[in-house]
């Protein structure tokens, strides 16, 4: 909840700080989302059917997922300004007195919750070990010192938690900015020399590559979701920034840079079909390489960010609603109330992280890891703004029947496609969130 009147000086500051923490996932997610859909372990040939109809879905999944679902609707709903599943957990609960009702919610929301520290962990692992293996292009011999870096790196970002995520969005929100906008750059360069790839926006292209695809194009969805990832931290994150600051950016700027850097890559691809290898970082021209290597390794850096505000938000909702032992918790905004620092949160993301890094050792490894626990959690929060569309904002049950199950359908989508994950490191986010549902209900 806001101590102060809105201002447009105040709401430009708050614009800044949200695209400083807030987008860092979702904003570095083309360094390796189209190069999975092409090379990775569901990988599909670079026809130029394949890349138009990846493109569509990438585009519809934005649009469905963040665009509508969350910015639109869900972050409506907002707890006393807090965001969250803890947040829409509490609304969900606060006009069913059943008691069977009760304690659906209750689970429900608390597996949600587990789920989304599960993932939580490994974005920062992920992020930064891109980061520092990407340095590698230019210096190979670097490898046998990617880990250290990474510990060090890790070490550096936690221990600027304790002076806030207002103060640290404002440093990081200048880079993010440098960021979106060379990435639309890149991508506007090589859109304009094959423009026809702008007709991957017609739904049609997603249609007809599940079509031609059949049951394995399904599974293609398990590397389009990394497009999304870092969603559910916008409405996590809503208690730092408001929703005003994280509406205005996301629309006007962050998905607009987005969606012309992946049609860029596409475009890229269509010329130049070998460039799957990396097509994000084939679109720079060879003289600005190494900056654009500099530039990501900050980005995918800052990228660790957004989780670490969202659990720092989630264990505050979950301990003021005694899920949770009571925490030190410091408060490090005098204008925002959810910007807070809670140190024994802070230590255990920071061992858990660099023990995620230390065990995979590298990125390739952690990426089957990456997406299960996150579309779980997506599915969860759809499913209890169901009942707080129909109990607090008084939908018709059919029409908040038809939009939430439209959403819930996209949701366990994603999530079944990454369900072959499981055994490649998919057990990792799904065992801390059972572990953490557990703590949270014992």
């Amino acid at each position: 909840m806001k101590s102060e009147k809105e201002t447009p000086q105040r709401l430009a500051s708050t614009i800044l700080g949200a695209i400083g923490v807030v987008y860092g996932d979702i904003g570095t997610s083309p360094l390796y989302t189209m190069r999975l859909v092409f090379s990775g372990p569901y990988a599909t040939v670079p026809s130029p059917a394949n890349i138009m109809g990846v493109l569509s879905l990438i585009f519809w999944a934005l649009t469905m997922v963040i665009s509508i679902k969350y910015v639109l609707f869900i972050m409506r709903a907002d707890n006393r300004g807090e965001g969250g599943i803890m947040a829409l957990m509490a609304l969900a609960l606060h006009r069913r007195h059943r008691r069977s009702h009760r304690a659906w919610i209750m689970g429900v929301g608390l597996f949600g919750t587990a789920l989304f520290y599960g993932d939580g962990l490994i974005t920062p692992a992920i992020s930064v070990l891109s980061a520092v293996e990407g340095l590698e292009i230019g210096a190979p011999r670097l490898h046998s010192y990617v880990q250290p870096i990474a510990v060090g790196v890790l070490l550096l970002l936690f221990s600027i938690q304790r002076h806030g995520t207002g103060r640290v969005g404002i440093l990081f929100g200048p880079i993010m900015v440098i960021w979106f906008l060379t990435m639309a750059y890149l991508g506007l360069n090589s859109l304009v020399q094959n423009p026809e790839v702008l007709e991957a926006l017609n739904p049609l292209y997603a249609v007809r590559f599940f079509e031609g695809h059949g049951w394995p194009g399904f599974f293609i969805l398990g590397a389009v979701v990394l497009a999304l990832t870092g969603g559910e931290a916008l409405y996590a994150d809503m208690g730092h920034f408001g929703l005003g600051s994280i509406r205005w950016s996301w629309y006007l700027f962050v998905l607009p840079a987005l969606m012309i850097n992946y049609l860029g890559q596409g475009a890229l691809l269509l010329r130049s079909p070998e460039a799957m290898q990396n097509p994000f970082y084939l679109l720079v021209p060879d003289g600005a390489l190494y900056p654009m290597v500099g530039l990501a390794t900050l980005a995918t850096i800052i990228a660790s960010q957004a989780v670490i505000s969202g659990a720092f938000s989630i264990t505050r909702q979950a301990i003021q609603l005694d899920y949770l032992p009571r925490q030190r918790m410091i408060h490090t905004s005098e204008s925002e109330i959810g910007q807070i620092f809670i140190p024994a949160v802070n230590r255990v993301l920071l061992i858990g992280v660099v023990g995620l890094v230390l065990f995979f050792g590298a990125s390739s490894a952690l990426a089957a890891a990456y997406g299960i626990a996150v579309t779980g959690a997506m599915a969860i929060d759809t499913m209890l703004a169901f009942i707080v569309a129909i109990d607090t904002w008084k939908w018709p049950t059919k029409w908040a029947a038809l939009l939430m199950g439209t959403f819930l359908t996209v949701d366990l989508s994603f999530f079944a496609a990454n369900i072959p994950k499981i055994p490649h490191g998919g057990w990792f986010p799904l065992l801390l969130g059972s572990a953490s549902f557990l703590l949270m209900t014992t």
